[in-house]
């Protein structure tokens, strides 16, 4: 199996910016519903939850989630 360029640097990078108090995929997961309604309340959720901002920035899944869940709040509303 032969790794692409563009992949590769990404995983390169995703390790340089590894920090050494993180939260994974599932934490953040449980945490997004928080993150959401701190939003629409027009709160900062970034300084009130930097660890879950900081995942954010990194996971396109979890990214995705959240985009997700706030746009279909949004469209409830």
């Amino acid at each position: 199996m032969e790794l692409k360029l563009d992949v590769l640097k990404k995983m390169v990078r995703s390790i340089a910016t590894t920090a050494p108090h993180e939260i994974g995929c599932d934490e953040c997961f449980n945490e997004i519903d928080r993150f959401v309604e701190l939003e629409l309340q027009g709160k900062k959720p970034a300084e009130a939850m930097p660890l879950v901002q900081a995942h954010l920035d990194r996971c396109m899944n979890c990214r995705e989630e959240y985009e997700a869940l706030l746009d279909a709040i949004k469209a409830c509303q």
